[in-house]
C-alpha cells in the first residue's frame, strides 16, 4: 500500500492525467476514482471504500491492479526512447551502405554516446563492429577492434553471470528443503563464481555485474553463510552496498532491468533489517514488498528467492498478531497468480503459506483441501523432512476437525517415516502425534481432565526446538487457543 501511495504522490500533473484518461477509456472507472482519492491524498482507506462501495478484498484488488497499470504506464516512458533507440541500431546496415563515410561515422559515434547512457552494451557490440570496418585503413582500427572485443566478451559474461544467478537460486530453493552441507558448499561456490566474474572489470564499466553480484551475495550471508562465518575482511557491508545499489539505479533510471530491481532491493533491504531485528525499519518496507509478493514469486525467480518473504510474513504476523487477516488479504495479493508447480520448494512454500493462513482463519477444510492437492501434485520422496512436515500439519488439521479415519491413517505413514528417519531427529513429530492422538481418544475419564493431559504434553512440546529447514508446524501457536482446537473448547 505505501509503495503505490508514494509512486501516485509522485506522479506529475500531466502523468496522473493520461494515467487517468487510460483508465476511463478502458471502463476502469473505479480504478480511475482510486488514483484521483489516492492523487489527492485526503481521504483514509476506510473512507475510500465507502466511496468506491467495495469491500476490502475488492479494495485489495483493485489497489493490485492499478500499481500493475502505474507500473506499464512508467516503464512505457523509459521505453519509448530507448525503442526509438534500438530502431536506429536495427538500421546500421542501411547507413553503413547508402550513407558516405564521414556521416556514417559521425552517425554511428552518436549513436555510442546514447548507447553507453542507455547502458546497452549489445547494441554497442553492433556499432564497434562498423566502426571497426569503417577504420579498417586506420589507425583507431585497432582501438575499435578492442572495444568490439571487449563488448564481446563483457555480454558473455553478462550472460554466464545472468545462468548463475537463475541456478544458485535454484539450488537455494533445495537447500532451504535440507539443509544439507553439500548443497551449501555449491552455493558458496556459485557465490564466489559470480564474484570472480565481476570483479574482471573496473567499478564503471561492471555496474550491472555488481547489482547482479549484490542479489546473490546479500543474499547468501542472510540465509547460507551468516556474516560471522566469513573469514573475508575486506567483504563489503551489506549497508553499503545497499547504498552503491540504490546510486546505480538513479543513474540509469533509463534502464528497464534496474527499474524492475528495485523490488529486489526492497526485499534484500526488508530481510536485513529483520535478520537484524531492526523491526522498525523493516516495517517501513513491508507493504512495499507485500504489495509485490506475487510479482517476487512468479517474475524475480532469477533474481532472488521470493518465497522466503512468506516466512518473512508469518514471522512478522506471529510477533504482531493479525494471522486470521491473512487468508482475506491473500485473496487480492493472489488474483492472477498462477502458481510453477515445477518449481517444486517455490510451490510447496506458497501452498503450505496459503494453508497455515486458512488455519488461523478457521477454514480448516479449505487447507486440508489445498494440503491434498499438493500431496498428489507433487513428489517429496527426495525431501522426506519436509513431507513428513506437511503430514504433521495435515494430521493436526484432521484432528480438530474430528476426522478419526484420516487422523489413523495420516498417523500409520508418519510412524514408518520416523522410524526411517529416527526418532532423535523428529522428536518435535513424535510428541505432536502422541497430543494428536491424546486428543481424539475416547477414554472414560471426563472432558476437562483429558484437556489438563494435552495442556502438559502441549507445555512439553513447547520446550522442544524444531530443527531448521522448512516447517509449517514452527508457525503454529501452540497456546492455549491451540488445546481448545483440538479438544474441541469453543
Amino acid at each position: 500500500m505505501a509503495k503505490l501511495k508514494n509512486i501516485i504522490r509522485q506522479l506529475s500533473q500531466e502523468d496522473f492525467k493520461s494515467i487517468y484518461d487510460q483508465l476511463m477509456q478502458s471502463n476502469a472507472e473505479k480504478s480511475a476514482d482510486l488514483l484521483k482519492f489516492m492523487y489527492q491524498d485526503q481521504l483514509s482507506d476506510s473512507k475510500v471504500m465507502k466511496e468506491l462501495n467495495v469491500n476490502p478484498n475488492a479494495y485489495y484488488t483493485l489497489r493490485s491492479r492499478l500499481n500493475q497499470k502505474i507500473e506499464e504506464y512508467l516503464l512505457e516512458q523509459i521505453e519509448n526512447p530507448r525503442t526509438d533507440l534500438l530502431k536506429k541500431v536495427a538500421n546500421l546496415n542501411e547507413i553503413v551502405f547508402t550513407k558516405k563515410r564521414t556521416i556514417a561515422i559521425t552517425t554511428l559515434k552518436k549513436l555510442e554516446r546514447e548507447l553507453l547512457e542507455y547502458d546497452l552494451s549489445n547494441e554497442l557490440m553492433l556499432v564497434y563492429k562498423n566502426l571497426k570496418k569503417l577504420h579498417i585503413s586506420t589507425p583507431d582500427y585497432y582501438d575499435y577492434s578492442q572495444l568490439y572485443n571487449r563488448h564481446v566478451a563483457y555480454m558473455l559474461d553478462v550472460d554466464r553471470v545472468e545462468s548463475f544467478m537463475a541456478e544458485y537460486f535454484k539450488k537455494y530453493g533445495a537447500y532451504s528443503f535440507s539443509y544439507e552441507e553439500s548443497e551449501k558448499l555449491e552455493l558458496t561456490l556459485l557465490n564466489k563464481e559470480i564474484h570472480n566474474v565481476y570483479k574482471k572489470y573496473d567499478s564503471e564499466t561492471s555496474h550491472r555485474l555488481y547489482v547482479y553480484y549484490s542479489c546473490v551475495n546479500v543474499f547468501h550471508r542472510l540465509f547460507v553463510e551468516a556474516e560471522d562465518e566469513l573469514t573475508d575482511e575486506n567483504v563489503e557491508p551489506i549497508e553499503d552496498i545497499f547504498i552503491n545499489m540504490e546510486k546505480i539505479f538513479q543513474k540509469f533510471k533509463a534502464d528497464p532491468i534496474y527499474f524492475h530491481l528495485r523490488v529486489v532491493l526492497e526485499f534484500l533491504r526488508l530481510e536485513y533489517y529483520n535478520y537484524y531485528k531492526l523491526y522498525r525499519k523493516a516495517e517501513k518496507l513491508f507493504d512495499e514488498v507485500n504489495d509485490s509478493i506475487s510479482s517476487l514469486l512468479s517474475s524475480y525467480n532469477g533474481h532472488t528467492y521470493g518465497a522466503r518473504f512468506l516466512f518473512t510474513k508469518l514471522e512478522r504476523h506471529l510477533r504482531m498478531s493479525g494471522l486470521e487477516t491473512l487468508h482475506d488479504e491473500n485473496a487480492g495479493l493472489f488474483h492472477d497468480f498462477e502458481a510453477d508447480i515445477q518449481n517444486v520448494p517455490q510451490y510447496v512454500t506458497y501452498v503450505g503459506y496459503r494453508a497455515i493462513s486458512m488455519y488461523y482463519a478457521g477454514k480448516y477444510d479449505d487447507a486440508i483441501r489445498w494440503i491434498n492437492k499438493l500431496l498428489n501434485e507433487v513428489n517429496l520422496k527426495r525431501y522426506a523432512y519436509v513431507g513428513l512436515d506437511i503430514k504433521l500439519f495435515l494430521a493436526i488439521l484432521y484432528a480438530i476437525v474430528k476426522d478419526e479415519e484420516l487422523l489413523n491413517q495420516a498417523h500409520s505413514s508418519m510412524q514408518r517415516q520416523v522410524r526411517i528417519l529416527s526418532k532423535e531427529t523428529c522428536i518435535h513429530v513424535v510428541q505432536l502425534m502422541k497430543i494428536l492422538k491424546l486428543s481424539t481418544s475416547e477414554t472414560k475419564e471426563d472432558t476437562e481432565s483429558k484437556a489438563d493431559k494435552v495442556r502438559s504434553a502441549v507445555e512439553k512440546l513447547r520446550k522442544t526446538t524444531i530443527p531448521v529447514g522448512f516447517s509449517l508446524v514452527r508457525y503454529l501457536k501452540f497456546d492455549e487457543d491451540f488445546v481448545k482446537k483440538l479438544i474441541g473448547e469453543k
